[in-house]
């Protein structure tokens, strides 16, 4: 009997920190609500499962918090962009079929980079969809391979979910994925890795068509080279896609260079729903145009600081 009392006891006092736990979630002082999701409630599995939504007539967010999966719907099919992790692949799909729409549906998944937060449920998702293509660039499939060739080789093997997809389409500069009545052309645009892909297509809202734009590196890796690369990147865009009205960005908050006045996905997922008659704040051109200056200058300075680095003595 005193067992079972101490066994009830346990359990309670589990479950109320449990409570307590999610009512204590959130952003903690100084910290926006996207910021949270890759800061201090990273690791906050159920903060991270949140429910998909909306931001354009084609174009649905269905990841978790900390970084973005996007759904387009077509007329023969739907695409997905990006693919997130475990522990996270389930809700996704869950999330794909909360908005209406069935995974078996899925056509091509379509990575932007080879990063594990980006590829890591491809695989998953692909089984679900019954052979949805993934696809990525030359530069980025070899990098995933090499990722995981050097996970063995260091005594590992990639855990369940962490494996890299098997080497599927290969796209390239200039391509076009055509499924429907939708078009996303493809941009290599390399330095947060070496094949980094940019995906265009037109959004719709409301009956009017708007120049949506998917960054795949928005910020600047692997020293000197990398942020040279990131930078010729950055000024491509300024030169070639200033007028971007719709940022699909890769993570509701970018940490190498936050979206201006705190204004990550989920901040303007809130806009919209409290003014869902208003104008619809992912279409914002001229902060796309002042997040585009402030990576640039970003950029200029990781290369500064980088070959400050490499040129530093080593002992």
């Amino acid at each position: 009997m005193k067992g079972t009392r101490t066994l009830t006891f346990a359990l309670a006092v589990v479950a109320m920190g449990a409570v307590l736990g999610a009512q204590q979630a959130g952003p903690k002082p100084g910290e926006s609500l996207s910021q949270s999701y890759r800061g201090s409630q990273a690791r906050n599995v159920e903060y991270q499962e949140i429910a998909p939504f909306k931001v354009m007539d084609n174009l649905y967010y269905v990841g978790p918090g900390t970084v973005s999966v996007w759904l387009i719907p077509t007329s023969q099919g739907l695409i997905l962009i990006d693919a997130a992790q475990e522990p996270y692949v389930d809700k996704i799909l869950e999330n794909i079929k909360t908005l209406g729409f069935d995974p078996k549906n899925i056509k091509y998944i379509l990575l932007t980079h080879g990063h594990l937060d980006h590829f890591g449920g491809a695989t998953k998702i692909q089984k679900a969809s019954g052979g949805a293509r993934i696809a990525l660039s030359e530069a980025d499939w070899d990098f995933m391979a090499t990722q995981e060739a050097n996970q063995i080789k260091n005594g590992r093997a990639p855990k369940p979910g962490d494996e890299a997809p098997k080497k599927d389409m290969v796209i390239k500069e200039g391509d076009t994925i055509k499924l429907g009545d939708t078009s996303l052309k493809v941009y290599i645009m390399p330095g947060h890795t070496p094949g980094s892909v940019t995906y265009t297509f037109t959004a719709k809202d409301k009956g009017k068509n708007y120049k949506a734009l998917v960054f795949g590196g928005p910020g600047p890796r692997n020293g000197v080279q990398g942020g040279e690369e990131f930078l010729a990147s950055i000024e491509r865009l300024e030169k070639e896609f200033a007028d971007t009205q719709v940022a699909v960005n890769v993570h509701s908050y970018l940490n190498s260079y936050p979206y201006p006045h705190d204004m990550g996905i989920l901040e303007l997922r809130d806009i919209k729903t409290k003014n869902p008659n208003g104008p619809n704040p992912f279409i914002n051109n001229a902060l796309w145009r002042e997040w585009l200056k402030d990576a640039h200058a970003g950029a200029v300075k990781y290369i500064a600081d980088e070959k400050a680095k490499a040129a530093k003595p080593t002992n």
